[in-house]
């Protein structure tokens, strides 16, 4: 292994780590992936055999004892985010947590009192995506001329009641699952803050869970952000940023294709159904990867890192409020 790289330990073999997240830290500039954990002993070395890494625990306990490891990728299911990144910094390490960061804004706030010597981020992975930054740059330019709305959809069908995103119990559905997602286009491109939110949702009578979530934002001065999420629905995604002179799309905004080139698309509406439509193709590459990159630079010292866990806690108030405004039936300020 490379010296003075970001040495990585994996908790669990979740299949988002060992099919996303732990390909994107071999394939990072900054970090190696030197050791994985499960309940189980044997499941880790099987995942560490196939997946070239050098250490198996039996144990997230003695992953986080490995004093040579410096950070934890922690993919748990919901309701273990902030009681395992909590364990992770008292262990010593700095920790790149699956997003949502917890269940509610009261339980993540239990991040902002760990000691700040060590990092903990949210894993958003398309914030550090190219097209997400080259989006960001074009509202910034004033091409779109005033960036008044923005309109997000993402939906995918899972109705498998072992599936932990069916599980209410554990934090499932799918404003936590993908929500979390269109709610952050509004931050990000905005450059802002939602000043209060009404939702709609529709609850699966058997998981218990919101199946189908619709939310529209406030962000003043005229802007707002809208978005369905859906956990039962064709598989669809996209995001419309619409300004006063043009209109931006990003095609595929969340699950970019891993090394996978994207595509944007951008039209002043002069001809109706796309014809003035003109596209903008993204190199590709891998958002796992460039966030474990802005990470591991953030470890190292050598820029500071844009997104903690402030901005963790500050993503679950806005959810919180989504969640109470469903259930009180109006509008929600956010706190």
């Amino acid at each position: 292994m490379e010296k003075n790289k970001i040495r990585w330990g994996i908790v669990s073999t979740a299949r988002i780590g060992v099919e996303k997240v732990i390909p994107g830290i071999q394939s990072s500039k900054t970090g190696v992936v030197a050791a994985i954990a499960s309940r189980g002993l044997d499941k880790a070395q099987e995942a560490a055999n196939a997946l070239g890494i050098e250490k198996a625990y039996g144990s997230y306990e003695d992953l986080m004892a490995d004093l040579e490891i410096d950070a934890i990728y922690n993919p748990l299911p919901n309701h273990l985010h902030v009681p395992v990144t909590v364990q992770a910094v008292q262990a010593g390490k700095h920790v790149l947590c699956e997003k949502p960061i917890a269940l509610n804004a009261k339980e993540a706030s239990q991040l902002l009192q760990l000691p700040k010597d060590k990092l903990v981020a949210e894993n958003f992975m398309v914030r550090a995506h190219p097209q997400w930054i080259k989006a960001r740059e074009i509202v910034r330019s004033g091409e779109l001329g005033e960036l008044k709305s923005i309109q997000t959809f993402f939906s995918y069908f899972n109705d498998d009641p072992g599936n932990i995103r069916n599980m209410a119990d554990i934090g499932g559905g799918a404003l936590m699952d993908i929500g979390c997602y269109t709610m952050l286009a509004g931050r990000y491109f905005f450059e802002a803050e939602p000043q209060r939110v009404v939702s709609l949702l529709d609850r699966d009578p058997t998981f218990g869970t919101d199946r189908t979530t619709s939310a529209l934002l406030d962000f003043g001065d005229g802007r707002n952000l809208n978005f369905t999420v859906s956990t039962q629905l064709t598989p669809y995604q996209r995001i419309q940023l619409v300004g006063t002179k043009k209109r931006l799309e990003i095609v595929i905004p969340f699950n970019a294709p891993q090394g996978g080139a994207v595509t944007l698309r951008l039209d002043d509406g002069s001809v109706l159904g796309d014809g003035a439509q003109q596209t903008q193709t993204i190199a590709p590459c891998d958002q796992y990867a460039e966030l474990v990159d802005v990470f591991g630079r953030a470890i190292s010292g050598e820029e500071p890192l844009p997104y903690g866990a402030e901005d963790a806690v500050q993503n679950m108030k806005i959810l919180d409020a989504i969640f109470a405004s469903a259930d009180q039936g109006g509008w929600v300020s956010v706190n």
